[in-house]
């Protein structure tokens, strides 16, 4: 089974993946982008890097990234329990400018057709947002602004309706501002489920 952690930046998905490492001993646990030495790069290029990227180019390297993880990571280990920090579910999302049924497509094309079988949402309010952006050194895409995030949230949330209907996708919708436990609790009931 393929499991996503889905959210916005700083909504606590790395913190629940240290949690679920305690009791899913036996998972595969990745993250995009960057679980890979090339993605290491694309990392870097895509979130650290002065280079101005455009959105074309942008879309594209994700999706290099998102090819050579699903070569590397997640094809050798797909009878196996992998959950991970982020997959296709953001790409969809964070590419609002684009058509969402194009790019499910380039995302298809990468990942053979090989898709989460359940998602975890963790969705934040404005004030969360705030809160956890405070004081931290943002990357590139989290200087767009809360703005920018609450738009997201909401394409997830379409993005999450459309692979349900295409792909029977289970998804669960946490609320990022409970105790990291009662979610951490709440995800280990979805995933055995």
């Amino acid at each position: 089974m393929y499991v996503a952690l889905e959210g916005i930046d700083g909504v606590g998905k790395s913190t629940q993946i240290e949690l679920l490492k305690r009791n899913f001993k036996e998972a595969i646990f990745c993250f995009e982008p960057g679980n890979t030495a090339l993605g290491e790069k694309l990392r870097e290029i895509l979130l650290e890097s002065r280079l101005q990227i455009c959105k074309n180019a942008e879309l594209l390297l994700f999706l290099a990234d998102r090819a050579q993880h699903f070569e590397e990571v997640i094809k050798p280990n797909s009878h196996e329990l992998i959950i991970t920090d982020r997959s296709l579910i953001s790409n969809l999302a964070y590419a609002k400018d684009f058509d969402m049924n194009f790019v499910l497509e380039l995302n298809s094309f990468v990942l053979k057709g090989f898709l989460p079988h359940k998602c975890v949402f963790l969705e934040a309010n404005e004030k969360l947002i705030l809160q956890r952006f405070q004081g931290r050194n943002l990357d590139k895409i989290e200087q767009r602004g809360i703005g920018y995030f609450l738009e997201l949230q909401n394409r997830f949330k379409e993005v999450l309706e459309l692979l349900k209907t295409r792909f029977h996708l289970e998804f669960l919708i946490i609320n990022a501002d409970n105790e990291k436990e009662k979610i951490y609790n709440k995800i280990k009931e979805f995933i055995n489920d």
